[in-house]
Formats: structure tokens, sequence, C-alpha cells
């Protein structure tokens, strides 16, 4: 039941993520950047998709994506429908890695993870799995505001 429900989470927060990409006005536009803000839109769904194909799919699920961290900050002008289709991917890994995943196993600890970003050395899979979604939220109203700071 817990996992079911963290899985609709990362689900509908996955969807809001494609609804916002798809409604910038350009694909130009996804990739700008000024002032201050040093990171696109484009960029931050890169990362997005990446930390939970990473952290999700390849931990938990044993999926076999291999991150490119560096990539999803330097990449640039990938076609909006490129960017849709790696959402979707990540959807599909994450959901389907979290309905395999028990409720008893949340609890257990969570070993690959960057210790130096949570100030913990041993964290359950709950903890993290609730770092990952906040992660996720916190990008995504970034990328909101960007695409708004685009018009």
């Amino acid at each position: 039941m817990i996992t079911a429900n963290i899985a609709a989470i990362f689900e509908r927060e996955l969807n809001k993520l494609a609804e916002e990409i798809k409604l910038y006005t350009t694909e130009e536009s996804i990739w700008m950047v000024k002032g201050d803000i040093k990171n696109s839109g484009g960029n931050l769904c890169l990362h997005i998709c990446g930390n939970l194909q990473h952290f999700i799919g390849t931990v938990l699920g044993n999926t076999g994506y291999v991150r490119n961290r560096d990539k999803e900050f330097s990449d640039k002008n990938i076609p909006v429908a490129e960017l849709l289709k790696e959402i979707e991917a990540t959807k599909k890994a994450v959901v389907k890695t979290l309905q395999a995943i028990p409720d008893s196993d949340l609890d257990k600890e969570y070993t690959d993870f960057p210790v130096h970003l949570l100030g913990k050395e041993n964290i359950s899979k709950f903890y993290f799995l609730t770092h990952l979604v906040s992660h996720l939220g916190y990008h995504l109203g970034q990328i909101n505001y960007h695409r708004r700071m685009m018009l």
C-alpha cells in the first residue's frame, strides 16, 4: 500500500513534468537561460529523469540504466519529442520498480546514495524515496518558473 502510493505520486509528478515541457511556447525556450538562471528547463528535465532512472530504476530495480550526470546539464537542443520519451521511460521504470517492492522492504537500508547531500550515512529505502519525491518536486517547480520566465 505504501509503495503503491509512492509510485502514484511519482507517476503524477512525472505526468506534470511532461505537461510543463509541452507548455513551453517554443523548443528553443526550453534550453534558454538568462540572468541568474543557469539551468534550462530541458537540462532540469534530463536531470530529473537521470536521477530517478538511476536511484530507483537501476539501484532498486536493476534496470541497467547507466547514468551520465554531466550530460544531464551539458546536452542542449534535444527535441521535445525526445524529452517526452525520456520522461515516459522514467515513469515506466519508476512505477514498475516501486510496484515490485513490498512495503516490508521500505525499512531496509538503502546503500547507494550521495551521503554528502543527505548528511546521513544510514538511511532506509523509505527515507530515500521521500527524498527523491522532494527532489523531483523542487526541480519541477524550477521548470515551471523557468517556463514562465522565458515567455
